[in-house]
């Protein structure tokens, strides 16, 4: 019994230590963690990893989230590809392109003829008869027995 006594209070002793130690290195691990050298953030997660295997309730909330932070926390493959005002560029620069091509869309159309002189309905017409000469598509289309379509005339 005195022997369990004696090794809580050397546990509780290690354990105080560890935390004061560990203390200082994990305050603020948010905002120095990018600053920290590789070795140093390897030392510190060990340092966490190891006093993660005791009692959580023994860690201090600053080591806890020091923890969550190493594990979770949006740095390295977990650190975001956009930064804040991204969205604001991209939407801008989709607003630009639409703007041009409408614009361009504009002027080609300004600029461009009237119909061509093949789209009226004379010209429809002759195509036709030109067809319905040619036996052209004789088993459902203009030439065949009893057909009531208009054929190629589409223009009113």
């Amino acid at each position: 019994m005195l022997r369990a006594a004696a090794a809580v209070r050397t546990q509780a002793r290690v354990l105080g230590r560890r935390n004061a130690s560990t203390n200082v290195a994990v305050q603020n691990i948010e905002t120095r963690w990018k600053t920290l050298s590789t070795a140093e953030q390897n030392t510190i997660a060990k340092q966490l990893e190891e006093a993660q295997k005791g009692d959580w309730k023994a860690l201090s909330l600053e080591e806890k989230k020091a923890a969550y932070y190493i594990a979770f926390g949006p740095h390295g493959p977990r650190e975001p590809l956009t930064k804040p005002g991204h969205t604001a560029k991209l939407l801008g620069g989709i607003a630009g392109v639409l703007g041009v091509s409408g614009a361009l869309f504009y002027a080609i159309r300004v600029g461009g003829q009237e119909t061509p002189h093949t789209i009226n309905k004379e010209w429809e017409e002759a195509t036709n008869e030109y067809l319905k000469s040619q036996n052209s598509n004789p088993i459902s289309g203009i030439s065949s027995e009893g057909y009531k379509g208009t054929g190629y005339v589409v223009s009113k």
